[in-house]
């Protein structure tokens, strides 16, 4: 589970940082001065599950907490925010963008600790349902349970979706698929996506599917890899 906290004060982030290390040693926490700099690592290499702004965060933009807060909703739904305000009014702002809870600064210990706990408890629910994505097929769009993906192999402009039951073309960005599967889902190779609940065996090249088949893992993202896998089967 990822948890970003966005602060532009160094010294907030680093107090809500060590709370959380303390209280979920097993959540993985990054923290961020601005919310363009956040949203620039949620498009690219970074979704959190879990969202802890500041609604008076600013970027070189001129981007604030609660705009930002919009586009991290636009580009997952699913997405927890918690907003951290000194302004009591301000409170009132979080409900246009769905806001999960809000808290006051100064944060209190146990009630940072509390709110957390809830938004992971939600998390976990929705990971636990079935989840689904649209892919467009000649003639229209398909929708696939992710439960089903074994991996997916880039083919130049296409995307081969190695399925349960079947195999599936569909014109997409390696970059992209990656981005809507988000955890659960590893780019071991340029060229390779996989499941990680359908991995049955690796070493320092391959990885074995529980179909039987081999994909390539870069040798210069197996310790990431290990370290991944290692905490996806931990829980």
């Amino acid at each position: 589970m990822r948890i970003a906290i966005c602060d532009d004060s160094s010294r907030g982030r680093e107090d809500i940082k060590n709370i959380l290390k303390e209280a979920f040693p097993e959540i993985e926490v990054r923290e961020f001065s601005s919310g363009q700099e956040l949203f620039q690592a949620a498009e690219t290499e970074y979704l959190p599950d879990i969202v802890l702004m500041d609604i008076a965060v600013n970027g070189a933009d001129g981007t604030d907490g609660m705009e930002t807060a919009g586009k991290l909703r636009k580009l997952s739904p699913e997405i927890i925010l918690i907003f951290v305000t000194g302004v009591r009014e301000q409170v009132f702002q979080a409900f246009d963008v769905g806001a999960f809870h809000y808290l006051l600064k100064p944060v209190e210990k146990e009630k940072l600790i509390s709110v957390v706990a809830k938004a992971a408890a939600e998390v976990e629910k929705a990971n636990a349902r079935p989840r689904y994505m649209l892919v467009k097929v000649p003639g229209g769009y398909r929708r696939l349970n992710t439960a089903d993906i074994l991996y997916a192999e880039s083919d130049g402009r296409k995307v081969i979706l190695h399925l349960k039951q079947e195999n599936l073309e569909f014109y997409e960005k390696m970059e992209e698929l990656e981005q809507r599967l988000g955890e659960g889902f590893y780019r071991c190779h340029r060229g390779y996506l996989v499941s990680l609940s359908e991995i049955m065996e690796y070493d320092n090249a391959n990885i074995r599917m529980s179909n039987g088949e081999t994909v390539y893992l870069a040798k210069r993202k197996y310790g990431e890899f290990v370290q991944i896998y290692g905490r996806y089967l931990k829980g």
